[in-house]
């Protein structure tokens, strides 16, 4: 893993939560993008991400993200997001990204989450 990212994978509930550390930058997103490319090609068609520990969002960062969305919502999916800090969801938000990303606060709410 990057210096300045950690992916965890936990199962919950027959849900996929990634729990990621740190920043969310040029030299990081390659690393997301590949644990979750993986994830989907494996047929998970939902994927939680635990933000509560990113304290730095890019444009490579988003951009990771946008693909994700789009690369699930092809296989009737959903990309969830949850426990975004506030500057990092302006960032999401200053983008648009917030009407194509799910956003919710909690990941008990994430997990209740039902496509």
């Amino acid at each position: 893993m990057s210096a300045g990212l950690r992916i965890e994978l936990e199962e919950i509930e027959h849900r996929v939560i990634l729990r990621i550390d740190g920043r969310l930058d040029a030299a990081s997103a390659p690393i997301l993008d590949r644990k979750m490319s993986d994830l989907i090609e494996e047929d998970h068609n939902l994927l939680i991400l635990d933000f509560t520990q990113i304290d730095y969002l890019s444009s490579a960062g988003m951009r990771v993200l946008l693909s994700a969305a789009k690369k699930l919502k092809g296989k009737k999916g959903e990309l969830i997001l949850f426990a975004v800090s506030d500057d990092v969801g302006e960032i999401i938000k200053m983008a648009g990204f917030d009407k194509i990303l799910h956003i919710v606060s909690s990941e008990k709410e994430a997990l209740q989450f039902n496509k």
